[in-house]
């Protein structure tokens, strides 16, 4: 995947794998794990459990798109909502909204999904892309300002612009070939947390068995 503009190349792999309606109970049950300063940081408002299902039962996955990355035992860590304008004169404009659990922090994982979501918006045809931002999320701005941004505070609010270049064919394979790497590992880690389960089962059979021979003296 090619790197933000100005930034080193990222070291280690990071899987992130498009969402779909099929993982919004996932995505309700990572927001609704932020505590209540990550989610005024993330929403801009103290966000109730209320109001954070009512925004994933809103998601639009035929207009937007999500991103999220998984840990193996397929909880998410972190979710990146790229959402597009509704507006065909602004069809060209897309805006970056990131999420990322506090024991998952400080590995990067949220300039990663701004990566993703930068390759797929420019693919996707979109020429500017925003994040707004409350002025005292640090972390937030500085993924902006760290990909070439312009960054306009105004009081307690921030708004972080990037022009984005064309699409080009080493962009659409890129993201293809991430897709597919996320896909595969996605499927591992289901596959893993099955098994692990099958084994938890064989475990509590035998137990039971031990138990019933020892209560019968066999």
């Amino acid at each position: 995947m090619a790197p933000r503009p100005g930034a080193a190349p990222t070291p280690f792999v990071v899987p992130i794998r498009s969402l779909g309606p099929d993982h919004r109970e996932r995505i309700a049950a990572h927001l609704l794990a932020l505590d209540a300063q990550d989610r005024y940081l993330r929403f801009g408002y103290m966000a109730s459990d209320e109001q954070v299902r009512r925004y994933v039962d809103g998601l639009d996955f035929e207009r937007d798109d999500v991103f999220g990355i998984y840990n193996r035992r397929l909880q998410l860590l972190a979710v990146a909502h790229l959402a597009f304008a509704g507006d065909s004169e602004l069809a060209a404009c897309a805006e970056f909204g990131v999420s990322v659990l506090t024991k998952a922090r400080g590995r990067g994982y949220g300039a990663r999904l701004f990566d993703r979501a930068v390759v797929h918006a420019r693919n996707e045809g979109v020429q500017m892309l925003f994040i707004h931002a409350l002025s005292e999320n640090a972390a937030m701005l500085r993924i902006a300002r760290n990909a070439g941004a312009t960054l306009e505070r105004d009081g307690s609010e921030t708004e972080a612009y990037l022009r984005l270049p064309p699409a080009t064919l080493d962009s659409r394979v890129s993201e293809l070939l991430e897709e597919q790497v996320a896909q595969t590992d996605y499927q591992l880690k289901r596959q893993a947390r099955r098994f692990r389960q099958f084994l938890a089962d064989v475990q509590e059979i035998r137990q039971g068995v031990r138990e019933a021979r020892h209560k019968s003296g066999v």
